[in-house]
């Protein structure tokens, strides 16, 4: 059977299920109908994409006993593992593969975002699902949904969000703060801004992180990270600032074990003249978004200038990436580099479920129907801070 047309059955299958939810539970199919309206559906046929592109109720682990857990996630890689052989002091610059802007769209319940990672401009990253940046103004918000199988990243950039989940875990992160989320084998939550004294609107990056396929089943935990926890450090006689939010930069390492995934991520600021050379594992991809002004990717001939609100995806040869901005330009710029270990494994992606074949979705649809294998919390649960909000 030819691909198209095996996808045309699934889809056709898929829709089936959707059509037996609805005959079932009406509340059910108008939820998931939300959501799924959110992230369009994906299939990755082998991992050879990935690679090129890119049961009991569940235990929720708060970040105040996060440290009293055992971590269980892959293996910490050295960074010297992963450098090439070569002289001391020799560096290989990565290139651009592509750079484009992230354009804006609306979401959840009224909030603005400006996806890039998930679109079709670039489907996915391995391991990297989804990047949102968004604004959300006061009576918008994220209520409740689901996840599986995937880790949430929630950097807030101005303001602050509540969230709250069906184990009655509640917390909130403000501006600098971050919130790493493991979804595992299922998550019910809600993410809601607090309104600013000064009526603006809260601005957050969100990224999406693929599981590996032997920890999608893991319980829940949250891992919040307040901004006094994050490494700061200044280089180029000060001209450049680097938040070392996880990861290691000019000899400085982050807080440790923050996510299942290995993934590295820098809030860099570079002033008018400034430049910096940031060190990236081999092998991992890398991603650029830039929050303002103009920025200079690139060493000599392939040099490129990328401005504000663009994701600068950088080809996997090389172990430094390089940015600069104009000793003329009108203003600072600041850009949020990340890396990721890539992961061999098919990714099967409905909605807010990220499993690894379509048998996998199918379960994921009925578990969360039918409030199973992870999900037994989600029956007649509703979060406080979500209501209100039409979804």
């Amino acid at each position: 059977m030819s691909e198209p047309m095996r996808l045309l059955i699934s889809s056709f299958i898929i829709c089936a299920v959707a059509i037996v939810f609805y005959a079932t539970s009406l509340s059910y199919q108008l939820q998931l109908t939300s959501l799924l309206y959110r992230i369009p559906f994906v299939y990755q046929v082998s991992s050879a994409v990935a690679r090129n592109t890119t049961s009991s109720p569940s235990l929720l682990i708060s970040s105040d006993t996060a440290d009293r857990i055992p971590f269980v996630g892959l293996s910490p890689i050295p960074l010297t593992s992963l450098t090439p052989t070569k002289s001391a002091n020799m560096t290989v610059p990565r290139t651009i593969q592509k750079a484009f802007l992230a354009t804006e769209q609306s979401e959840g319940a009224g909030a603005r975002v400006r996806r890039s990672i998930g679109t079709s401009a670039l489907r996915n990253l391995s391991p990297f699902l989804m990047l949102d940046h968004a604004s959300v103004s006061p009576g918008a918000g994220f209520p409740d949904h689901p996840h599986r199988g995937q880790e949430t990243i929630t950097y807030i950039l101005h303001g602050a969000i509540d969230h709250e989940d069906f184990a009655g875990n509640k917390g909130t992160i403000e501006t600098g703060d971050l919130q790493f989320m493991t979804a595992g084998r299922g998550i019910m939550h809600a993410e809601m801004p607090r309104p600013n004294p000064d009526g603006t609107p809260n601005v957050a990056m969100q990224l999406w992180v693929d599981l590996p396929a032997k920890l999608k089943g893991v319980e829940p935990r949250y891992r919040d990270l307040r901004a006094s926890e994050i490494p700061q450090i200044t280089v180029d006689e000060g001209k450049v600032s680097i938040k070392i939010i996880s990861g290691q930069s000019h000899g400085t390492d982050s807080v440790q074990e923050l996510a299942y995934t290995p993934v590295w991520i820098f809030d860099v600021t570079i002033h008018p003249g400034g430049k910096v050379t940031q060190p990236l594992p081999v092998g991992w991809n890398a991603f650029a978004y830039t929050l303002s002004g103009s920025t200079t990717f690139g060493v000599g001939k392939d040099q490129t200038t990328v401005g504000q609100y663009h994701n600068v995806v950088f080809k996997r040869e090389g172990d430094v990436v390089n940015a600069e901005v104009d000793k003329d330009a009108a203003e600072e710029g600041r850009l949020v580099l990340v890396a990721g270990l890539p992961l061999d494994q098919k990714v099967v992606q409905y909605g807010p479920f990220v499993v690894n074949s379509q048998e996998e979705v199918y379960q994921a649809m009925l578990d969360y129907q039918s409030h199973a294998n992870g999900f037994e919390r989600a029956k007649g649960w509703a979060s406080e801070i979500g209501k209100g909000l039409v979804h």
